[in-house]
């Protein structure tokens, strides 16, 4: 085999555009889902009353399994090989998770801020609710998070892995290969010859 005809693997470039995309996604839906989703008005005794809900208040899944999705990319960048794509399943799950808590909430969010208003004081059958840009946020950062992580589901294994010198110091061999490797031994105070 001559040198142009050696096995040159092509780089893999969806890990930087995917890895930004995933933690873009996760931290976006998880600030969302902590904020005011739906803004509720009525009217007592013809005074305008307000309330708010929040993700958190109304479905509280949504911000928790957004951390855990964005929990998931640290894993991803620090682990190697096959296992990333269990950890990356994993955050494809806490997604979709997400993803059917934010629908439930829907309506849900709605119907509570209405009892929030109407605990204020607002009496009558008019009353407005409506969503605010935090909860479609909510919905945009879970689905660029969960098109993310199932990138790295499929592509996570032949992405570039940390280099060895963050591993434990057990982890790594201790048997010195070169002289250098030898001296360096014994500047630290270890046995190179164990």
């Amino acid at each position: 085999m001559t040198m142009t005809e050696s096995v040159v693997r092509p780089r893999d470039r969806s890990f930087g555009p995917t890895v930004l995309l995933g933690l873009a996604g996760g931290a976006l839906a998880a600030v969302a889902g902590t904020r005011d989703w739906v803004i509720a008005t009525g009217d007592a005794a013809g005074i305008r009353v307000e309330a708010a809900v929040t993700g958190s208040d109304t479905a509280p899944l949504v911000a928790t399994l957004a951390l855990v999705a964005l929990a998931a990319w640290g894993v991803i960048l620090v682990l190697r090989g096959r296992v990333r794509r269990i950890v990356a399943a994993i955050g494809v799950l806490a997604c979709l998770g997400a993803s059917a808590a934010l629908v439930d909430a829907f309506d849900g969010a709605q119907d509570d801020a209405v009892e929030a208003v109407i605990d204020r004081g607002a009496t009558g059958d008019v009353f407005s609710a409506s969503l605010t840009g935090w909860y479609y946020a909510a919905a945009a950062g879970i689905l660029l998070a969960l098109i993310a992580l199932t990138v790295a589901v499929l592509r996570a294994p032949g992405w570039p892995a940390m280099g060895s010198r963050y591993d434990a110091p057990s982890a790594r061999a201790s048997a010195p290969a070169t002289d250098e490797d030898m001296w360096r031994a014994l500047d630290e105070g270890r046995d190179p010859t164990s």
